[in-house]
């Protein structure tokens, strides 16, 4: 089925629990109920919270509204009646709705007793709802704004084939298992805490090591590229935010500035600032083009309680940036430098499915030349059309100051987040006056590409995680084997069997308690470690070790000599 079919459905099945609630709960208030992406909800403003229990009974009340089989009819009223309308019912929130709107008609839609504030469309009958499912409760600002009132939102789902709706909710309980969240404290990985404050992150010992994997894989891949890596400081004048322009557009996501000697700084919220004034500390000739700096750059911005969630939506977080000077001829090839670079990146994780999103020119607003719009946008076309990749165009979907490139991974769920852009930027290069020697000796404004492989560290690991199930690749694993004796007469042999493979370079732990040996391979498996080693007496008396996978799958009785050459090895260099 077509997608606007699917949506048309969705929505439909949302006014039908509007009207279950209401029915059910006659004091409720209703606010507003749209299709998304895998389903759709229904904000409510009711005193008494929704609980599980309610969202059966209002799912078997929407099935008696739909064996009704009644239509959905479609009114017009002029905005005066509509808001008289909605005054005799105490509807608040349409009501506020229909003052924001120009219109001297507004549409309705009634099914049996419900009536709504809708544009549709709708589907003809509600028979032709067959197979839905109500999913969750959640708190919502009206209008997304925290300091408006605080709706329940529910969510649910509805497909045109009951396979379809199986497997959909068959997908939301394997993502419940891959919940970073809940895997970041059974691993250890990572916690927040509300005394600190939401979106702090506090990395574990394991979490923060497979941080450092993931950013010292960045940096070689950097350096191997030609990227200069640098460091700029957490905090800056307003100043140069005023000059960026920060200050004026984006001063909502920056946190309160503090007093230094009479003088306002801000923490910062972006890397770029920074690298252009690193740039303009030398002039610059075109034989340095393109000059790449790079930064895992910690930043802090001011992001919505009610939009936090793990690691995928934080305050303070490193942006994997990198900033790029390029004259217009050396354009062209690295943006193509820069696209494989990031799906190289990508892939070396695991991540094979890609969805390329192209946003051009905005007809309204925009700063920089018509040419050199022209000159980023097919620089930017001519590199998807050489990888060979499907991509789609956003057409007047790019920021003012500059068309971009979008790459999104889809996760072995088929989830899509958002990891690398590739953004012009013909903004900053102006307003901080930045310039080259061109190669007739006269001054020339370069331009200016901001790049993110990751997007940020902390989303990129969230991701990860979910996509592994928490069963990182034996590269990224934090701990990658483990070595327990069977009693404590070979306590001595554990240590030595682990000094070798840390030896080697192997990350490595021991478990010398005095447990049943089943256990402790249960507890080990439950930690998600790759390989659990094995010794007894048999293996002390002759040397060697007896190994299996975390998967269960028994490797049999080796010398250390041997795992390492033909287990470890192949799989520790894959990337």
């Amino acid at each position: 089925m077509e997608n606007r079919e699917l949506e048309t459905l969705r929505h439909s099945t949302a006014h039908i629990m509007a009207a279950a609630v209401v029915e059910l709960f006659p004091e409720t208030k209703v606010a507003i109920g749209p299709s998304i992406e895998d389903g759709f909800y229904y904000d409510f403003d009711r005193t008494t919270t929704f609980t599980p229990e309610d969202l059966e009974k209002i799912e078997e009340k929407m099935r008696q509204l739909i064996e009704k089989n009644d239509d959905f009819v479609k009114t017009e009223k002029s905005k005066t009646e509509a808001i008289e309308y909605f005054k005799l019912r105490d509807e608040k929130y349409k009501i506020e709705l229909l003052n924001e709107i120009d219109d001297g008609k507004v549409t309705f839609y009634q099914t049996g007793n419900f009536v709504d504030l809708c544009r549709g469309p709708h589907i003809g009958k509600t028979g032709q709802i067959k197979h839905f499912k109500l999913l969750s409760v959640a708190g919502a600002y009206w209008r997304g704004d925290a300091n408006r009132e605080q709706l329940q939102r529910i969510y649910g789902t509805a497909f045109f084939t009951k396979k379809e709706l199986d497997e959909h909710l068959q997908k939301i309980e394997e993502a419940k298992k891959r919940d970073h969240r809940k895997l970041g404290r059974e691993l250890e990985l990572f916690s927040l805490h509300e005394e600190v404050g939401g979106g702090l992150v506090h990395w574990h010992p394991k979490g923060a090591l497979v941080k450092n994997i993931v950013e010292n894989f960045w940096q070689e891949l950097h350096l191997k590229n030609g990227y200069q890596l640098v460091s700029t400081p957490h905090i800056a004048s307003e100043d140069i935010y005023k000059i960026s322009g920060h200050l004026e557009n984006y001063s909502e996501l920056m946190y309160a500035p503090m007093d230094i000697e009479g003088r306002p700084y801000r923490i910062k919220p972006m890397n770029c600032p920074g690298h252009i004034m690193i740039y303009k500390t030398n002039l610059h000739s075109y034989r340095e083009l393109p000059l790449r700096y790079a930064e895992l750059g910690t930043v802090y911005r001011f992001e919505k309680g009610g939009v936090l969630h793990g690691l995928l939506r934080v305050r303070g977080f490193s942006i994997d940036d990198a900033h790029i000077m390029v004259s217009p001829e050396e354009v062209v090839d690295e943006v193509n430098r820069v696209l494989n670079m990031a799906l190289d990146f990508l892939r070396t994780f695991g991540f094979s499915e890609f969805a390329l999103y192209l946003s051009t020119r905005p007809l309204d607003k925009f700063v920089g030349s018509l040419e050199n719009w022209n000159m980023a946008e097919n620089s930017l076309k001519n590199a998807l059309e050489k990888i060979g990749l499907k991509y789609e165009i956003d057409d007047g979907g790019g920021a003012f100051y500059g068309p971009k490139i979008d790459i999104k991974v889809k996760d072995c769920l088929n989830r899509p987040w958002q990891c690398s852009t590739i953004q012009f930027d013909f903004n900053l290069p102006e307003r901080f006056d930045i310039t080259y020697i061109d190669s007739e000796g006269k001054k020339a404004r370069p331009l200016m590409v901001h790049r993110a492989l990751m997007g940020s560290v902390e989303r990129f690991i969230g991701v990860l995680i979910e996509h592994y199930a928490g069963k990182f690749p034996l590269w990224l694993a934090p701990v990658q084997a483990i070595v327990m004796n069977i009693s404590e007469k070979q306590e001595d042999y554990v240590k030595k069997v682990a000094d070798i493979l840390k030896g080697e370079g192997f990350r490595v732990e021991i478990d010398l308690r005095n447990e049943k040996i089943g256990y402790k391979i249960r507890e080990a498996t439950l930690q998600k470690i790759p390989y659990i080693i094995l010794v007894g007496d048999k293996e002390k008396q002759t040397g060697t070790i007896s190994a299996r996978t975390q998967s269960g799958e028994n490797l049999g009785t080796t010398t250390i000599g041997k795992f390492i050459s033909e287990v470890l090895n192949p799989r520790k260099n894959w990337k």
